[in-house]
Order: C-alpha cells, then sequence, then structure tokens
C-alpha cells in the first residue's frame, strides 16, 4: 500500500506530462496562425531557456563552460529543438494537429530501427517492436482512420513531420552523452543554443518588428513556452530519476490521444468511434515496451 501511494504523485506527473506535450500541437496550430514558424520557435525557445536557467539557479546549479560541453549542447539544440519544432510549427500551417499528432507518434519507431542498425546501444527485441506497432495502431485507431485520408496531399508539409520525427529520435540517441551532466543542464544549455541560432534567423527572414501576432497566438506562444516546454521539461527529468526512462516513455503514447482530445475539444476535430479499441492496443503497446526491461532490471538488482 506504502508502495503503491508514494507512485500515485509519479503516476499523475506522467499524466500532466503527457497533457502537456499532448497540448503542444494545438499551441502550434493557433500560434503559427498569425506568427511565422521561425519567430514563433525562436520566442519558444528563448522563453524555456530563461525559465530552465532561473530553475537551475533557485537549485543553486550553473551551466558548466567548457567548449567541448557546448559544442554537444549546440549539436543537441540543432536535432532537438531547432530543426524538429520549426519543421513541426511549418507543417501546421497546412496539416491538421491530430495528423501532425500521428505522424510525430512515430519516433519511438525510428529510435528502435537506428538501435537495431546502427548504435546498437540498448537491447532492442521484437516484443519491443511489436509493442511500438501496437501503440502506433491504438493512435491511428483513437484518431480515426478517416485522418488518414490526409495522407498525399501537403506532401511537403507531410515529409518534414516525419523529417522532424526522425530528428527526435537522433536527438535522444545522442542524449546519453550528456550523462555527467545533472539532466536539467542539457535541457537549459540547448534551449539557449537553440534561441541563439533561430533569433537572427527570424530577424532576416521574418522582420518580426513588422508583424502583427493575434491575442490568441500569443497566449499560445507562452502557454507552449512556459508549460509545453519549460515546465514539461522539469516533470521530464523528475520522472526519468523517480520511473527510469523506460517508465518514462509511456507518455510517448498517452499523450497522442490526449494531445486529439484537446484537439478536438479547441480545434473542432471529430474523434473516432474506434476510440476504445486503440485505447487498449495503446496500453498493450506500453506493456510489451516496458514490462520485459523492467524484469530485466529486477533481475540484475536482485
Amino acid at each position: 500500500m506504502t508502495a503503491s501511494r508514494s507512485l500515485t504523485p509519479e503516476l499523475l506527473l506522467l499524466a500532466l506530462l503527457a497533457t502537456l506535450w499532448g497540448a503542444s500541437y494545438t499551441f502550434i496550430k493557433i500560434g503559427v496562425a498569425t506568427i511565422p514558424p521561425i519567430t514563433f520557435i525562436a520566442a519558444r525557445t528563448l522563453i524555456a531557456a530563461l525559465i530552465l536557467l532561473a530553475v537551475l539557479r533557485l537549485r543553486g546549479l550553473s551551466l558548466p563552460r567548457d567548449k567541448a560541453t557546448w559544442r554537444r549542447f549546440a549539436i543537441q539544440a540543432t536535432i532537438n529543438s531547432v530543426m524538429p519544432f520549426t519543421l513541426i510549427a511549418w507543417a501546421e500551417l497546412t496539416i491538421d494537429a491530430g495528423l501532425a499528432a500521428i505522424l510525430n507518434s512515430t519516433t519511438p519507431i525510428f529510435t528502435f530501427l537506428i538501435t537495431i542498425a546502427i548504435t546498437r546501444h540498448e537491447p532492442a527485441g521484437w516484443r519491443k517492436f511489436l509493442g511500438v506497432l501496437a501503440g502506433l495502431a491504438g493512435i491511428c485507431l483513437i484518431i480515426g482512420v478517416e485522418a488518414l485520408n490526409g495522407l498525399g496531399r501537403e506532401l511537403l508539409s507531410q515529409l518534414a513531420m516525419l523529417l522532424a520525427t526522425f530528428s527526435y529520435a537522433i536527438a535522444a540517441i545522442f542524449g546519453r552523452n550528456f550523462k555527467e551532466l545533472d539532466p536539467m543542464m542539457p535541457a537549459a544549455g540547448s534551449m539557449l543554443c537553440g534561441a541563439l541560432i533561430l533569433i537572427p534567423a527570424s530577424l532576416v527572414v521574418d522582420q518580426p518588428w513588422t508583424l502583427t501576432p493575434s491575442v490568441d497566438s500569443l497566449l499560445a506562444l507562452l502557454a507552449l513556452a512556459v508549460f509545453s516546454t519549460a515546465l514539461a521539461f522539469c516533470i521530464f527529468f523528475r520522472l526519468v530519476h523517480t520511473l527510469g526512462s523506460v517508465g518514462t516513455t509511456a507518455q510517448a503514447y498517452l499523450r497522442v490521444p490526449i494531445g486529439v482530445a484537446i484537439g478536438a475539444w479547441f480545434l473542432g476535430e471529430q474523434l473516432s468511434d474506434t476510440a476504445w479499441i486503440g485505447l487498449v492496443c495503446v496500453v498493450l503497446g506500453v506493456a510489451a515496451m516496458t514490462i520485459p526491461a523492467r524484469k530485466r532490471e529486477a533481475a540484475v538488482t536482485s
């Protein structure tokens, strides 16, 4: 009973993290309506970086100063924020948030394929692969097969979403290079580097002083930066320590149905009648990915 109670706050945080990241698709869709993608993402990374730096200061920590670490921060920023954030924002100019959620949910598959083909840094068995497929099948059922009718139209936007997803997969693997640092440091450092890369591009390409963003877009930007980026990172790194990296990956499947529900509520997108079947598939997929790993961990510690 005590263990169950101690786990409850972490599971609630896991659901909150899935909600924050699931809502990001709707925030982006609303934001890019009147703010160009580069400027929108430059502001997102800058606001998030300032918040994360403030959190580090409150914790009595400071970022490293050596060039090698900042070079890694810059690489992480490029593949985990600059490229994927901008590509997703640009893609959502023309595709629905629901379809964006489907395409973005393929990150575990790309990570799995990169792992078994190139890095081989962790076991990647058939059960995990089947779990990934089950989770994706559930996501498609939740959103509705009719949402896939958009495939083939706006091809460049859809390819941009897949490229962003592939970039996330590479970033997840590259992130292993920061094991010696407090997890908040690469988050803050990479966001700061991302802002430094994107702000000059925004000034040249979009000339933000000429823009007239709507109140809705500004509020969406603020919500995205504060809640779906800065706060989400804080929760994510806490869960990595309490639930482990494998347990925390459960939000990758949870955030999509949550994100679709938020999009349906605020953007009027319709949910499929097969949502309940999809939820079962998602639960089975998450179980297939997490339970074997936890059993292996238990065997090692016993």
